[in-house]
């Protein structure tokens, strides 16, 4: 069995690498892959193909990134809710970094995507803070229903705060709304490399978690008797669900589906193991967003849809076949 994950997880990685190349070839302006690779190994700045190679490459970069951190944010945060319908944005992460954004905006001027950054994911890791503080009280402690509750209800006060910033003001809506959507492209350098230490932190923090999500999943009495501190085990998961979530919502924009239905397919070919769900997602997860973000290039030429409306289109369905295919297995 572990051999036939091996060779699909070999398999994953090898179709992540075509969606990458397929980025770097397709667009307004299509490209053949010999181009491509000799752009990457002997750049010519004359050449004006090598050009739109070099500068699809940041587009693609965080693609990759930003997939792979909200496949494993998504798959670490059904393991702690012990709930494979679960989404990142129980936490109110979405909404806090929306709302940091909007505040950015309207009260700070903030315009440029490296502002937006620091806003959203200060955002993101305060609400996070706060669902845990206020799931914290009473007896047992943080437990997946509390969380899923408090995260719920501070999403709803999150939200409406900033709708009434954004009523309130036509210039932060017309700024707030470009990043709403979620997208990869219009990114460079200088937006990706200080969400770099973010991102790693915390895809080591989950990664190295496996072992403690298959604990968690069997139910906090029994993850106690196995010698696990559930309230420090969930705790430290979920500062790594916030690095991720966090940096990849600050960088693209709140991308929806990722998390939720990339962990979710997995499992039918991992089963619960969370070792194997965790490297799964993280590869699978930035083979959807690249993929759909390489859809949304080309079907309305010249126009771009962003990735965030491609993934949302392409996941629903995908979601409804799996919740059916459940329905019927009897799970």
């Amino acid at each position: 069995m572990a051999g036939k994950r091996t060779a699909l997880l070999l398999l994953a990685v090898v179709v992540l690498a075509a969606a990458c190349a397929a980025s770097l070839a397709i667009g307004a302006r299509g490209l053949p892959l010999s181009t491509i690779w000799e752009a990457v190994t002997t750049f010519n700045p004359q050449d004006g193909d090598h050009a739109v190679v070099i500068a699809r490459i940041p587009r693609t970069v965080l693609g990759l990134l930003a997939g792979a951190a909200l496949g494993l944010a998504g798959a670490a945060m059904q393991g702690v809710a012990r709930n494979p319908l679960a989404d990142p944005g129980i936490l109110g992460l979405n909404a806090g970094a929306a709302l940091a954004v909007v505040v950015g905006i309207y009260v700070f001027g903030i315009t440029s995507l490296t502002g937006y950054i620091w806003f959203a994911f200060v955002g993101a890791a305060a609400a996070a803070v706060v669902v845990y503080a206020i799931a914290s009280r009473g007896r047992d402690g943080a437990t997946p229903v509390k969380l899923a509750l408090a995260g719920a209800a501070l999403s709803a006060g999150l939200f409406s705060l900033m709708n009434v910033i954004l009523v309130s003001s036509q210039d932060t809506l017309d700024r707030f709304r470009f990043w709403q959507v979620g997208s990869i492209g219009g990114r460079d350098w200088s937006v990706l490399l200080p969400a770099l230490p973010f991102l790693l932190i915390g895809a080591l923090v989950v990664v190295a978690g496996g072992r403690v999500l298959n604990g968690l999943a069997l139910g906090d009495d029994v993850a106690r008797g196995l010698g696990q501190n559930v309230g420090l085990s969930r705790g430290i998961i979920g500062l790594g669900i916030v690095l991720l979530c966090g940096s990849a919502t600050a960088l693209a924009g709140p991308i929806g589906f990722l998390g939720l239905v990339v962990p979710h397919a997995i499992r039918s070919l991992t089963g619960p193991d969370y070792r194997w769900i965790l490297p799964f997602s993280m590869v699978s997860a930035p083979i959807l967003l690249i993929a759909a973000d390489v859809i949304g290039r080309v079907i309305l030429l010249p126009g771009e849809v962003p990735a965030g409306i491609m993934t949302a289109l392409v996941g629903a369905p995908v979601f409804v076949w799996l919740i059916r295919r459940g329905k019927a297995a009897g799970l």
